[in-house]
């Protein structure tokens, strides 16, 4: 097709994936970058592209500062773990977005709306105190140590390292722990994606997280996908999603 694209994803494995899912719809991004301060060197020495894939949070600062150094002239698809509320500022300036994890059929969406665009493209305005204020200081990332949660009328600590995985099922979120007892959560899956310590917990599909230290064994499944055995979570099969296995495997180094 011809356009000029380039990632910026702080979380290597992530940018990889996006990588490999673009390259499946015959769109070519050559350049990954994982920082503001390599995004703004990069962009005052090169042609700007013709489409960026910008995550939100990067591990140096919101990537909202890389528009406030250089003055872009890509169109730019957000690719976020935020909620609906968050993603209003997006909705108001023309925006778009793919909220992780990202699914193929949206990203596919998502390339043919910025084509169908593409000869009136117009240039990102972004009001970034707006934004700023509705992702409540993301930069500062301090992973959840513990949760709370409602058992009848008591409220009882969980520590983080005792639990083996969360999962959702039937609209709620779950935390199971190394005791055997599993406890309802108010909060999703996407929301904890940004709670959980990344070199400790893995979303290995749209339905669980599992705790690096809980994996117990792994074993080859069907259609290329992986079986997680954790230490005492046996309710349900874990299983890798196909398109997360490469992902998951560099995670575990």
């Amino acid at each position: 097709m011809g356009m000029r694209v380039i990632i910026i994803e702080d979380e290597k494995p992530s940018a990889r994936r996006l990588q490999r899912m673009l390259d499946n719809l015959n769109v070519k991004a050559e350049t990954l970058l994982h920082s503001v301060e390599e995004s703004v060197t990069w962009f005052k020495k090169n042609a700007h592209p013709d489409l960026i894939f910008l995550d939100i949070q990067l591990s140096d600062g919101l990537s909202f500062e890389i528009f406030e150094a250089v003055d872009i002239k890509s169109a730019v698809i957000f690719t976020t773990a935020y909620d609906e509320y968050a993603l209003q500022a997006f909705k108001l300036n023309s925006i778009d977005y793919l909220l992780k994890p990202i699914d193929e059929v949206e990203l596919a969406n998502a390339i043919k709306k910025y084509q169908e665009r593409m000869p009136k493209q117009q240039l990102v305005t972004l009001d970034f105190n707006e934004i700023k204020n509705l992702l409540v200081n993301p930069i500062d990332r301090v992973y959840k140590k513990r949760f709370s949660v409602k058992v009848g009328q008591h409220l009882k600590l969980i520590d983080i390292d005792d639990i083996e995985c969360f999962y959702s099922e039937n609209k709620g979120t779950y935390a199971y722990t190394s005791d055997g007892r599993n406890y309802l959560l108010d909060t999703t899956l996407e929301l904890l994606e940004n709670e959980l310590e990344p070199q400790n917990f893995f979303r290995i599909s749209r339905k669980f997280y599992v705790n690096i230290k809980a994996i117990k064994d792994m074993i080859s499944y069907t259609n290329s996908r992986l079986q997680i055995k954790l230490n005492t979570f046996n309710e349900q099969e874990v299983i890798v999603a196909r398109e997360r296995v490469k992902d998951f495997k560099d995670w575990l180094q």
